[in-house]
């Protein structure tokens, strides 16, 4: 298949073909409706955002895909706290899904964060698509997911060293930036400025 699209760094007058790009990629994905484009929204403005791995996927000169970092850390068992990165949101447009393009943007992405020296990165996803990229359970490096009851299935928290070695002698516990977390009633607000779209609850939906 013939690629044509460039990578780069989203710029604010990037913003709002991006939040509506994550609107469209993520709406009744999960929930009735989606919050992604807020939690995008106010992820730039966190003090753990890296600006420096916040990336546009431009195709014919319309924005096609979006990938963001955050800083993280791993709170070890023997009381060291090890920096990381989580990622995300990240989005293909949806009529471009399974073409190959999120795979392009992710190992990029991935690529330029080891550049930067960041060591390792967990993330929740489906290790079916992100496994071809290196990741793999959390489990197998000893990193627990915050909350998640001992024998619970955590098959959807994955790791992947960016520095070979980083997380050796870690075993400790992730927690997701308390950024992710936004007020439902405000994401509602925000999606007010969107064009109108109809919520539905569907099967495989994760929240009601």
């Amino acid at each position: 298949m013939n690629y044509d699209y460039i990578i780069r760094p989203e710029t604010p007058a990037d913003y709002d073909e991006t939040e509506y790009l994550v609107r469209e990629s993520f709406w009744n994905v999960y929930r009735p409706g989606c919050l992604e484009h807020y939690v995008l929204h106010c992820l730039r403005s966190d003090p753990a955002f890296v600006k420096e791995l916040d990336f546009v996927m431009e195709k014919d000169g319309k924005i096609i895909g979006q990938n963001m970092f955050m800083r993280a850390c791993i709170q070890a068992d023997d009381g060291r706290t090890i920096p990381i990165l989580t990622m995300g949101p990240i989005c293909i447009a949806p009529e471009l899904k399974r073409q190959g393009y999120g795979k392009k943007l992710l190992d990029y992405s991935l690529e330029r964060a080891a550049a930067l020296g960041y060591g390792a990165l967990c993330f929740e996803g489906n290790i079916g698509f992100y496994g071809k990229s290196g990741f793999d359970y959390a489990s197998k490096f000893g990193i627990r997911y915050h909350g998640l009851p001992e024998g619970a299935d955590a098959s959807f928290f994955l790791c992947r060293e960016l520095t070979p070695g980083y997380l050796n002698g870690v075993t400790g516990e992730y927690a997701t930036p308390r950024g992710y977390f936004v007020d439902e009633a405000e994401a509602e607000e925000f999606d007010r400025g969107f064009p109108p779209k109809e919520k539905q609850k569907l099967p495989g939906q994760i929240f009601g």
